[in-house]
């Protein structure tokens, strides 16, 4: 059949050759019209496969994503994967989306390296194919990616990309807003739209719903399992969109967070009132959700630390506390900075330090070398010189400049004041 003949007395051929070639999208009318002529489904004509092999494909996906939120990052990103393979170049728009879930399940597991190459690989797409994927979603998740692998300049760029974006379409509000906000604040840049990200968000309120979700997505196994799977479909969006309140109370109480751990590192002619507050708020976020154990303690520590800028000693001895007691045995930065605010108080009580700083540099010992460990180390050395510590506070900058890629050799009771430079 040539162009002319499928375009008929309705259409243009010139117009049938441009949606060959890509360059038009047919609306639902055309579509409906071309799939007639051509003996097949309008599901078909679009997306390449049947409405049952696409339902099923949607499923696919739904599922996914409750793995990726509410299961194991590493099965989420096999199925996204399978997906994709599925999907190939003939629906190039499923599979893009399915490489994109690829790209969030290797970021949730912790393989940085891994998920920056695929998100890079899926904005160099969307900037070929923007009715595929929007490339600001890819931007914001860079960011956040960069940021964590250390590389603050290049994070520190594409936030500056995605603000010019947000500010073109005054986006302050929903699930982008407050991930772009939240990438922003921790890599420490574009604070005043955080600002503003929180005066319109504030911080949401929302219940554990977990016992709900896992019925909700049992339930859409079963009734996939049946061959129900419009049925099932649906209970899987039921069950996504039942998580997606905390989802959005979390990421703004991370925002919260961060945003009074910036105050109190740099409390001259800050607002404490203002990041006591906060911190306190996503502490109480954090509390109500046990998966998130680990934010709920590094938000008592935050919290400690602000108490302890306002003068509040005792509060934050017993907020620090809480906070160890919260992580129990682990180890890691979180569980160091809460025995360095201890140390913080023994010196503001002219008590001795030593014992909660050498917990602190055993805790720091083995973790893995980035920003937030750099950050530490370098907490950890100031610490060891208001002690009067030399050898203790030399290592530990030496540990913080390691922790970031960087090596040195400088001999003798030099190396901590050249470093601490």
């Amino acid at each position: 059949m040539s162009q002319a003949q499928l375009a008929g007395p309705d259409l243009s051929d010139s117009y049938v050759s441009l949606i060959e070639s890509g360059k038009r999208t047919p609306t639902p009318v055309v579509a409906r019209l071309l799939a007639e002529r051509l003996g097949c489904t309008t599901e078909f004509l679009l997306h390449g496969i049947e409405p049952r092999q696409r339902i099923d494909t949607e499923l696919g996906l739904r599922h996914a994503e409750l793995e990726l939120y509410h299961g194991d990052p590493a099965v989420a990103a096999d199925r996204f994967g399978e997906i994709a393979k599925a999907a190939g170049e003939d629906n190039a728009m499923l599979a893009a989306h399915a490489r994109l879930g690829v790209a969030r399940a290797l970021e949730a597991q912790g393989r940085i390296g891994r998920a920056v190459e695929a998100y890079e690989r899926l904005r160099r797409e969307a900037a070929a194919h923007p009715e595929r994927l929007a490339d600001l979603p890819l931007t914001v998740a860079l960011c956040r990616c960069y940021q964590r692998a250390g590389d603050r300049l290049r994070a520190r760029d594409l936030g500056a990309h995605a603000l010019g974006q947000v500010d073109r379409l005054g986006v302050l509000e929903g699930d982008l807003a407050v991930e772009l906000a939240l990438a922003l604040v921790e890599a420490e840049t574009g604070l005043p739209y955080v600002e503003r990200v929180l005066e319109s968000a504030g911080l949401p309120q929302a219940a554990d719903r977990s016992g709900e979700i896992l019925a909700l997505w049992q339930a859409s196994v079963t009734a996939g399992e049946g061959e129900d799977s419009a049925l099932a479909v649906q209970l899987a969006e039921d069950a996504l969109a039942a998580g997606r309140p905390a989802r959005i109370a979390v990421r703004c109480a991370r925002i919260a967070m961060h945003w009074a751990r910036i105050t109190a590192a740099d409390p001259e002619g800050a607002d404490l009132d203002r990041a006591n507050d906060l911190a306190a708020s996503a502490v109480g976020v954090f509390s109500r959700f046990p998966a998130q154990r680990q934010e709920h303690a590094r938000g008592l520590v935050v919290l400690s630390s602000v108490r302890l800028r306002t003068g509040d000693t005792e509060s934050a001895l017993e907020l620090a506390d809480e906070a160890l007691v919260l992580l129990g045995d682990a180890r890691g930065t979180t569980a160091a900075t809460a025995n360095m605010v201890l140390a913080e108080i023994a010196l503001a009580r002219s008590e001795d330090p030593v014992p909660a700083l050498t917990r602190a540099h055993d805790l720091l010992g083995g973790e893995t070398p980035d920003r937030d460990t750099a950050r530490a180390w370098r907490m950890l050395g100031d610490l060891w010189g208001q002690a009067g510590a030399l050898n203790q506070q030399t290592e530990a900058y030496r540990r913080a400049l390691e922790a970031v890629g960087i090596r040195v050799n400088i001999p003798g009771s030099t190396t901590a004041a050249a470093l601490a430079r």
